[in-house]
């Protein structure tokens, strides 16, 4: 294993050390796993008044989700440790933190430890007066839905719902309101993904599943798990196909609705490609009858060091346009500002 780390214990904690040091506006407890916005209000940096919405889980998936805190989006991120929920006395600790009397929003990406920490958090800190309200990211299609078992996992569309949640936040809309537009966008968003090397996670030292030189991997998790089915290396037209004939059989009602779009890195793969991608779902969809509405290019939700790639669809009515375009200013994630 060649990694640019110092040990597989510290890599979270040096990590966030390096984000502090790069970005003034985040104020960071690097041994908790904590990033909150600097100054401002009455809380860490957020307004009084104003929802404050926050999420975390597992490192590895950077910029996801420390990179993404800041006006417009998020008021606080907690990292655990690699592929591992952050633990609940860091998750309340935090959300204790930016609340700023109008209640906290926890955006959950649906994984069993991530629901059960996020859920303590949340009940310690309601017993200490804060009000907490928590959504559950879960658009990955390769799962199926059962009536049984942790369902689908949270992967892609956790941005989309951070953005738009984060932006009717910052306009000052109530907690309900807030996490009922968060929940609006996660029902409305799917998401896929494809693996041609796995990861190498910096305590395990080799890749969690081996692919073949002539093989890819349809339906992977960004935690390194392997997908729903293995097939020979296709060209990039062929893997759009295969990756949006998941995503549009689970989303029927998207012909004819314009939709928000990101064609997201998984660590490994170079921008040239992803733009290949981009144009080919472009094809794809245009044949479909789809118009991209608004739509992001590059790694946000990765997987270490993973080649291959995830899309996310997000079927986006006026409501949803309108607070993707609001003003964010975050580390990874800036417009309009």
């Amino acid at each position: 294993m060649k990694k640019l780390i110092n040990s597989p214990e510290s890599v979270v904690a040096d990590a966030l050390r390096g984000m502090a040091a790069a970005h003034p506006g985040l104020r960071v407890e690097a041994e908790r796993g904590i990033v909150t916005r600097a100054g401002g209000g009455p809380a860490a940096g957020q307004s009084a008044g104003r929802v404050a919405v926050l999420s975390g889980g597992g490192s590895g998936h950077e910029p996801l989700h420390a990179g993404f805190v800041g006006r417009g989006m998020l008021a606080a991120a907690v990292a655990g440790p690699v592929f591992t929920s952050p633990v609940p006395d860091n998750i309340a600790r935090a959300t204790c933190a930016v609340d700023a009397g109008a209640g906290v929003l926890h955006v959950v990406k649906n994984y069993t430890g991530d629901i059960l920490n996020f859920t303590m958090a949340a009940e310690d800190c309601e017993d200490e007066g804060v009000q907490v309200e928590q959504v559950v990211v879960d658009d990955d299609v390769a799962v199926a839905r059962t009536a049984n078992g942790p369902g689908r996992r949270g992967t892609g569309a956790t941005l989309f719902v951070e953005k738009i949640a984060g932006a009717l936040a910052e306009e000052g809309a109530p907690l309900a309101e807030v996490a009922a537009v968060a929940r609006k966008v996660n029902e409305n968003a799917r998401s896929y993904g494809v693996a041609l090397t796995s990861c190498t996670t910096p305590a395990k030292g080799s890749p969690n599943f081996t692919l073949g030189e002539d093989e890819i991997e349809l339906g992977i998790g960004i935690h390194g798990e392997p997908g729903r089915e293995r097939r020979k290396v296709m060209t990039a037209a062929e893997t759009a196909e295969a990756m949006l004939d998941a995503i549009l059989d689970d989303l029927p009602e998207a012909a004819g609705a314009p939709v928000i779009l990101l064609v997201n890195g998984l660590g490994g793969t170079p921008p040239v490609e992803l733009y290949i991608m981009r144009a080919e779902v472009e094809r794809v969809l245009d044949d479909r009858g789809i118009t991209v509405a608004r739509s992001l290019v590059g790694n946000y939700v990765t997987s270490l060091d993973m080649a291959g790639c995830t899309l996310t669809l997000c079927r986006a009515d006026e409501e949803l346009l309108r607070l993707w375009d609001a003003p964010v200013d975050t580390p990874s994630l800036r417009w309009g500002c």
